[in-house]
C-alpha cells in the first residue's frame, strides 16, 4: 500500500530515535528527502501527498546503512555548505561547519574592495570552499586544485551545479610539489589540507575513520606533512600583499604561524572556532 511522505518520514524518525540517534528528526528528514529526490523544504511541503511505490523500501535500506554508521551525507550524496548544495561521495570529505570560517574570512577580506579577486582553492576536495566563494563573490575567479581524480570529478560536478560558468575551473596538481607553470598569480590562497596526525585517525569517530577518504584526513606524523610544502612552495603564486588562509587542527596553529613567518609572511594571525580552538591561520605579505 502506497504511503504518504509523512508516514514514511514518521517511520524513519521512529527507527532512528529508538536506535539512539541524537539527530533522529533531522537525519530522517534528510534521508527521506534524498530518497525522494526532493529538497528537505519540498519534502516538508509535500508531507500530505502520496509517495512513489518504492520509496518506503529505499528509505528502509538507507536507514539500515545509517544505523551501521554510514553518514547521512554519503547516503544522500549531498550536503549544504555555506548555503550552497554540495554533491559529496566517498571520494571526498563531508564539508564541516568549521571550514565555513574560511569563506566568511575571505568575504570579509575583500569587503568594500573593487575588482575581481583571483582565488586559489588548494586541496579542494569537493570544491565546497571554492564554490561557496564564487557564489558569494560574483566578481571572483576561482581555480580549484587537487591531486585526486575522484575528488576532481566531484569538484567539476559542483562547479556545474553551482552555475559558475567560466568563473571557476579545477586542475590536477600535487600540493606537496611546486605549482604548475602558467598557473598565474592570486590575491588569495585558501587551503583545507589533510591535517590529522596519522596516529590519531584511529581515535576518530567511526563515521569518519570508516567512511571518509583516508588520504583526505592523514597529515602525517604531526599533521603538517601537506601544510609545510603548501606554505613554502605555493607562496610563490601569491601577488604582492596576497593572503593565505589555512585550516589547521587543534594545537597546530602556533607551529603554522612560525612556518608563515619563516616564509616571509609579515602579517600573521589565527581565528578561533566555536570551541575556542585556533582553527584558521592567516598570513599576508
Amino acid at each position: 500500500m502506497t504511503k504518504t511522505y509523512n508516514e514514511i518520514y514518521i517511520k524513519a524518525r521512529r527507527a532512528l530515535k529508538e536506535a539512539g540517534i541524537e539527530s533522529y528528526a533531522l537525519d530522517a528528514r534528510l534521508i527521506v528527502a534524498g530518497a525522494a529526490g526532493k529538497t528537505p523544504e519540498k519534502l516538508m511541503r509535500d508531507l500530505s501527498l502520496y509517495s512513489a511505490g518504492d520509496l518506503e523500501d529505499k528509505v528502509d535500506k538507507l536507514i539500515e546503512r545509517h544505523l551501521t554508521g554510514e553518514p547521512v551525507a554519503y547516503l544522500t550524496n549531498s550536503w549544504e555548505f555555506y548555503g550552497v548544495p554540495i554533491l559529496v561521495n566517498r571520494d571526498v570529505l563531508i564539508p564541516r561547519s568549521d571550514t565555513e570560517m574560511i569563506v566568511r574570512a575571505s568575504i570579509e577580506l575583500f569587503s568594500g574592495r573593487n575588482g575581481r579577486p583571483r582565488i586559489l582553492d588548494l586541496c579542494t576536495g569537493s570544491g565546497c570552499i571554492g564554490c561557496a566563494l564564487a557564489v558569494q563573490m560574483p566578481g571572483a575567479r576561482l581555480v580549484m586544485v587537487d591531486n585526486d581524480t575522484g575528488a576532481l570529478r566531484v569538484c567539476r560536478e559542483n562547479i556545474l551545479n553551482s552555475n559558475l560558468g567560466l568563473r571557476a575551473m579545477c586542475i590536477e596538481a600535487d600540493a606537496t610539489k611546486k605549482p604548475p607553470m602558467l598557473l598565474g598569480s592570486f590575491d588569495l590562497l585558501v587551503c583545507n589540507a589533510p591535517y590529522i596526525p596519522t596516529a590519531e585517525i584511529e581515535t576518530l569517530d567511526a563515521s569518519v575513520k570508516d567512511y571518509e577518504p583516508y588520504h583526505a584526513l592523514d597529515g602525517g606524523e604531526d599533521g603538517l606533512d601537506i601544510i609545510r610544502p603548501v606554505v613554502s612552495l605555493w607562496k610563490s603564486v601569491l601577488k604582492d600583499r596576497g593572503t593565505i588562509m589555512l585550516e589547521v587542527g587543534e594545537g597546530q596553529a602556533e607551529t603554522v604561524l612560525q612556518l608563515l613567518a619563516a616564509a616571509g609572511f609579515t602579517r600573521r594571525g589565527a581565528l578561533k572556532d566555536t570551541n575556542g580552538t585556533d582553527r584558521i591561520v592567516i598570513g599576508q605579505f
